[in-house]
């Protein structure tokens, strides 16, 4: 519904009380136009995520060359692509015991049984048992001699109330609670498949940084080496100091590399022990970078379709569907009220007569309340719920095109880490080409033994920046599954709005 449309019911409390049977129920027909639809506002549809047009697959990097699968559905459990069983366990630790997803999903049935009282206390009759048994005491009538009265009052009824939901305030407000809980039960499924992501990232992130912590001690190894061998030759005067003192320096500024190396993999370990709901000294063992296996096919939701898998969006939606309900329990709230009572029970000044048939009570009643005058806080009201409802249209639309960013840095970056997985690859194979020639030169007596050694550190120097995009690639990929969201269903999440509707 369009604003302008939207503010015209706001004329609507101004009828006169005394209107007809016939504009009452006329109204009664409108409640639906009380508030916004709540249909999610129109998204431009690109036709790829990115500036540039989507590539069928990424370059070949050490031989694997990743498919964009374009138009495919989300994996649901896409780590076990990566083809490591223990990996796959260290997941499903970490959603069976993460204290966050047990809080999250305790505060989601949590807020399901509120839902559920909500709907039974606001649709249903009230029904409740009273009982009194008052001793008291009134002044006295001295006219009469009467100095003081006492007397004893017992009762005992059952009232039944109940409120009739004309203009569909109260389903309204129901179905506000109702997209509450379904934006709950989004988050908590956003937060079951970040968990997911994390505990994968920092499984690669732990066995990146062993790898380059190995390969860092070979460097400083082959450093001190090639120093003890300087430091031999310059006892002997043939070398200067000078070449001395640079090898010196090239092992220490090599050493002090491997410190934040260890830091970073124990802070990551840490980190993923507590993920899996562990405290950090029993963090799991460290897989190896060589066991993950780099998916092959790699699916993208169409944009048009990312709307309907990912959750974060889903939970924008019904931001929106709770906001415009708000916005028509707002406005019912302006027009009449109507509410009847019934009760039955026993009632006397003593409890012979409370209890005999001269004691019987009944009442029977209905009140009608039509607002007239609020000081304007009625009004003030609608339209702070007004407002509210072009917050969350807004927040829904920052939330889409958040998300399609999302998956175009992901696309992005497994292209460019494919690239740079491939040239650090070559790069690695050519150097460890030259350190082979150069120790087999060696082994013939061509060249001396520090030749070798300034070969293989230039491999080992190169094998570590393959070793950095290898992990770069693995959680890109991580990453960009976990982007893709859900496949859509029809119920889960969604089922609490079948508890109720909006009129």
């Amino acid at each position: 519904m369009k604003r302008s449309a939207l503010m015209k019911t706001s004329a609507l409390p101004r009828l006169p009380v005394r209107a007809s049977a016939a504009a009452l129920a006329a109204l009664c027909a409108s409640a639906c136009s009380f508030g916004p639809s709540g249909e999610p506002p129109a998204i431009p549809n690109p036709a790829h995520y990115g500036i540039d047009a989507q590539p069928t697959q990424t370059v070949a990097a050490q031989g694997v060359a990743q498919q964009f699968v374009v138009g495919a559905q989300p994996v649901p459990q896409w780590w076990t692509q990566f083809d490591s069983p223990a990996l796959d366990a260290l997941v499903e630790e970490g959603l069976a015991n993460s204290p966050n997803l047990a809080s999250a999903d305790h505060s989601l049935q949590a807020a399901r049984e509120q839902l559920r009282g909500q709907i039974g206390s606001t649709l249903l009759p009230t029904v409740d048992a009273i009982g009194t048994a008052q001793r008291q005491r009134a002044p006295g009538i001295p006219q009469l001699g009467v100095d003081k009265l006492e007397y004893n009052l017992f009762a005992g009824l059952v009232e039944v109330r109940y409120s009739f939901d004309l203009f569909g305030a109260t389903r309204l407000n129901n179905a506000a609670l109702a997209s509450r809980v379904n934006l709950q039960a989004f988050q908590f499924e956003a937060a079951r498949r970040a968990l997911a992501a994390n505990i994968v990232t920092s499984a690669v992130g732990i066995a990146t940084l062993h790898a380059q912590i190995d390969t860092t001690q070979q460097l400083i190894a082959i450093a001190n080496a090639q120093a003890d061998d300087l430091q031999k030759r310059y006892a002997l005067g043939a070398v200067s100091r000078t070449d001395l003192l640079n090898a010196q320096q090239s092992a220490a500024a090599l050493a002090t590399n491997l410190p934040g190396l260890q830091q970073q993999a124990a802070a990551l370990r840490h980190a993923l022990a507590v993920l899996l709901g562990r405290t950090p000294d029993q963090a799991p063992a460290d897989l190896d970078l060589a066991s993950f296996h780099l998916p092959q096919q790699v699916p993208v939701v169409v944009p048009s379709d990312l709307l309907k898998t990912r959750p974060d969006i889903e939970a924008a939606g019904a931001a929106l569907i709770a906001a415009s309900a708000d916005v028509g329990a707002a406005t019912a709230q302006m027009f009449p009220s109507i509410t009847l009572s019934a009760g039955i029970g026993q009632g006397g000044f003593s409890w012979p007569v409370a209890t005999s048939g001269v004691g019987a009570l009944w009442a029977i009643g209905a009140s009608l309340t039509q607002p007239i005058f609020h000081g304007g806080a009625l009004l003030a009201q609608r339209r702070a719920a007004l407002q509210s409802y072009d917050a969350a249209n807004a927040s829904y639309k920052q939330t889409v095109l958040a998300a399609f960013q999302d998956v175009a840095d992901r696309l992005a970056a497994l292209e460019h880490d494919a690239q740079a997985l491939d040239s650090a690859g070559t790069s690695a194979q050519t150097a460890q080409g030259v350190y082979d020639d150069t120790n087999a030169r060696y082994k013939l007596g061509a060249v001396p033994y520090y030749a070798v050694r300034q070969s293989e550190q230039q491999w080992r120097n190169a094998s570590l920046d393959a070793i950095r995009y290898r992990g770069a690639r693995l959680s890109d990929t991580a990453a960009l599954f976990q982007a893709m969201g859900n496949p859509p269903t029809d119920g889960g999440t969604k089922a609490a709005s079948a508890t109720t509707s909006t009129p």
